[in-house]
């Protein structure tokens, strides 16, 4: 069964490009089939995943998002290109920022990827929508068309604190318009584990949320291989696999799987119970 994740945090700057980059490329590793949709206009994940001119594409995001709105079938390989690291990309431009205003008065807005989400799910295991830096019908429509949401956060006061906000929209979601959606995690990013403050905030951070929602184990090391990779356009894996990052993206990607074996096992209790 196909999963969707959600990468969201309304602020940027915490790292939900580069964990949509790492989990797909440490899925495939594994042997999935991932598929990355770039749904931010800024087209980050794009050009993390090795193409450096979005802008002059003839098909990204914005043309399926287009085909739902005026009712065209979509061709589920229509876009779709294939990446260095193995995971599928369907790819952004600014294009997407028009639709933040077209979808507003359209009907159904919110779900519109979805329809695309629901024609790629027979040639994926999982499919990781990297969102925007907004809480807008652009992230509306990715919970919408998502299973579950991770959610990367830094060891800071701010992040935490909008960490909440967050929480609300997915809560209002689930209530209106998705039931089946759920928090995939809290992924702390970016920790320095140097000063005091930052270890504080963690454990603030898992003794709020640890109770009712999953706080990954694993914690994304603050390194400038990371950023390193991005502008080669590689995953961790792909520039640098030994070093701190690539082992903790490593051992989140296990935590998914695990994670997500577990659910399955709930289900097939449910199931032989019935």
């Amino acid at each position: 069964m196909t999963k969707v994740i959600a990468i969201a945090n309304q602020k940027g700057g915490v790292g939900k490009t580069s964990t949509t980059v790492n989990l797909g490329a440490g899925l495939v590793r594994q042997g999935y089939a991932v598929l990355a949709i770039d749904f931010d206009p800024q087209a980050n994940l794009t050009m993390a995943l090795g193409f450096k001119s979005p802008d002059d594409m003839d098909y990204t995001v914005s043309n399926v998002l287009a085909k739902a709105m005026d009712e065209e079938p979509i061709d589920p390989s229509e876009g779709i290109l294939t990446t260095a690291e193995g995971v599928d990309l369907m790819p952004s431009s600014i294009q997407l920022s028009r639709f933040e205003l077209a979808l507003v008065n359209e009907m159904n807005r919110e779900s519109m990827l979805r329809q695309f989400v629901e024609a790629v799910k027979p040639d994926y295991d999982y499919i990781l929508i990297d969102c925007a830096p907004s809480l807008n019908v652009l992230a509306l429509n990715a919970l919408t068309a998502a299973d579950s949401v991770l959610i990367p956060t830094q060891p800071e006061f701010f992040s935490n604190a909008g960490l909440q906000m967050l929480l609300s929209t997915v809560s209002k979601v689930r209530k209106k318009i998705n039931p089946s959606l759920n928090i995939e995690g809290v992924l702390v990013t970016m920790m320095d584990k140097r000063p005091n403050f930052t270890k504080e905030l963690v454990s603030q951070l898992r003794t709020a949320y640890g109770g009712t929602i999953k706080v990954f184990n694993t914690e994304i090391p603050k390194s400038i291989r990371m950023t390193e990779s991005n502008v080669n356009g590689k995953s961790v894996f792909g520039y640098n696999p030994k070093n701190p990052v690539g082992i903790a993206y490593e051992a989140l990607t296990q935590e998914v799987i695990e994670h997500d074996k577990a659910l399955e096992r709930v289900g097939r209790d449910v199931q032989t119970a019935r």
